[in-house]
């Protein structure tokens, strides 16, 4: 699988996820790579509970000081592919 389509991939998942997740409605239109991590809605709480939706639909475990400087869902794409996914 390329690496564009390794990317969307993750992407759709990670929308999949944030839909269900997400304290605040999201502009889903531009959701992307270029989404901040505070557009989507996450505070410190939400991203832990996203790590573990990440580690159970994604299969890729990823610790909370890993993310803690993460600040787009591109920065989060290119981490999880690093990580295996």
């Amino acid at each position: 699988m390329s690496d564009i389509s390794k990317e969307k991939e993750i992407i759709g998942q990670l929308r999949g996820i944030l839909e269900e997740s997400s304290t605040k409605e999201p502009d889903w239109d531009n959701f992307g790579r270029n989404s901040t991590i505070e557009s989507l809605g996450l505070d410190s709480l939400t991203i832990l509970d996203l790590l573990y939706d990440i580690e159970e639909e994604i299969g890729v475990h990823l610790e909370a000081k890993e993310v803690l400087n993460i600040t787009t869902l591109g920065e989060l794409v290119d981490l999880l592919i690093k990580n295996g996914a």
